[in-house]
């Protein structure tokens, strides 16, 4: 048994669930933030393409009775409605066929239909890199000058 998993399980159940929610916090509040961030620099960038068009948008007029800005909100509200359906009906469709009744029982299912993940423990080659541009130096050169046999063996 590793040790990060003799860890997780001497810990009591109730400070699991407590760090659980913690991390479902975390990281659905950094995926709000970061949809925020980039509808926001969505529209900051149609308005400085053509502030004029923008504005004109703002507000409902006799021909157009629907303001852009009214028109945008609701195509965003049933959008991500029908993307958070859709994944809760793909997921829960998933769920029921396996007739899986808890986690567990699900990730054993899982675990013995999907293909299994070789380990590459030690790593046959290079694992850290100083950079981005060292990191794509490896992919172009190092990495292409292993043989098919080398290939083979890892």
């Amino acid at each position: 048994m590793s040790e990060e998993k003799k860890i997780l399980s001497d810990t009591p159940r109730s400070e699991r669930l407590s760090y659980n929610t913690k991390a479902t916090l975390f990281l659905t509040s950094v995926g709000g933030a970061a949809a925020l961030a980039a509808f926001g620099a969505t529209l900051m960038s149609v308005r400085r393409e053509d502030a004029a068009a923008f504005d004109k948008g703002m507000v409902s007029t006799r021909e157009i009775p629907e303001s852009g800005v009214q028109l945008a909100t609701r195509a965003l509200k049933w959008g991500s409605f029908y993307a958070v359906c859709g994944v809760a009906a793909i997921s829960a469709g998933i769920w029921f066929l396996s007739g899986a009744s808890n986690m567990a029982e699900f990730k054993e299912k899982m675990g013995s239909i999907l293909p299994r993940i070789p380990r590459n423990n030690p790593p046959q080659s290079r694992t850290e890199f100083e950079g981005l541009s060292d990191l794509m130096n490896y992919l172009a050169t190092d990495f292409s000058r292993k043989t098919p046999q080398d290939k083979s063996d890892s």
